[in-house]
């Protein structure tokens, strides 16, 4: 992986967590809620999607007739 070895990737994981070992904590919950809030809008829309009858759905192949 980039030619790093374990030695080198232990040493960059040491110094990130040194530069950034505060506000990890936050930003890894950060993360945690985006991805949380992105499943929740995949299940809503598809569930938009299963619940319209067919013929109904909105249009998102980007053609007008």
């Amino acid at each position: 992986m980039f030619g790093l070895g374990p030695t080198e990737l232990i040493i960059v994981a040491g110094i990130v967590l040194l530069l950034f070992g505060t506000r990890l904590p936050r930003v890894m919950r950060s993360l945690g809620e985006g991805i949380v809030e992105l499943k929740r809008g995949l299940n809503s829309s598809e569930e938009e999607r299963i619940s319209q009858p067919n013929g109904q759905g909105t249009d998102t192949s980007g053609s007008h007739e």
